[in-house]
């Protein structure tokens, strides 16, 4: 049973969230301590969180950054926020995906599935190609004796790239590839995880690794 923690400070949300959580045979937790966000996080280890922006004290974009720095546990914001800077921002943190208040609730349930069922695309632990190795199982890419932490989004893009060596990748591709249906992802969510990704690879030595096919998609 996956355990999501819902991180939401509207105790109607709150409970309405959990309620549909449990029916769908997930196991919620409540964030309890706005304040101790992270701690809570690591004791509980759950499989994703749900998060708010809005919240006392600091918001969730300050507590995505925190909790992306401990461990890589799959964020979706789900915020009343609908601004298309306030979806960068939390994409460009680490987020897996972004729903805006009041959400539909099929759509909801799709997504947390999609994030929730994204595992290795591939039956290797290790991918390597022209210097870069890529650990699926730590989440790390390393080139030049240096090493990243992918989140991931980053990860199955960066996996999808290397198996697919040589050959053109299609934007449509890598979206089903994450997201399983493009109905439920905006395009321009494919651009924010892929310029976080090649800045990621600039910091290792890796500046134009992967390469923009224009009106194609994308190859490394």
């Amino acid at each position: 049973m996956y355990k999501i923690m819902i991180v939401e400070d509207d105790a109607s949300t709150r409970d309405e969230l959990a309620l549909l959580l449990q029916n769908e045979g997930y196991f919620p937790v409540l964030a309890v301590d706005f304040a101790e966000i992270a701690k809570q996080a690591e004791q509980e280890k759950p499989d994703l969180i749900l998060l708010d922006i809005g919240l006392p004290g600091r918001d969730g974009f300050s507590w995505c950054a925190s909790l992306q720095k401990n461990r890589k546990t799959p964020i979706i914001f789900v915020t009343s926020r609908n601004s298309s800077m306030d979806e960068i921002r939390a994409l460009s943190l680490g987020g897996d995906d972004y729903i805006t208040k009041p959400y539909n609730i099929p759509v909801l349930l799709a997504r947390i599935k999609a994030v929730l069922r994204r595992g290795s695309t591939s039956g290797a632990d290790i991918l390597e190609r022209d210097g870069l190795r890529l650990n699926l199982t730590k989440g790390t890419v390393t080139a030049n004796e240096q090493s990243q932490v992918l989140s991931r989004n980053e990860m199955q893009i960066l996996a999808c790239l290397m198996e697919h060596a040589g050959e053109i990748v299609s934007r449509s591709d890598l979206i089903e590839t994450l997201w399983d249906n493009k109905i439920y992802i905006d395009d321009n969510t494919l651009s924010v995880n892929v310029t976080r990704l090649r800045t990621k690879l600039a910091a290792i030595g890796k500046p134009d690794w992967i390469k923009t096919r224009r009106g194609m998609g994308y190859q490394v």
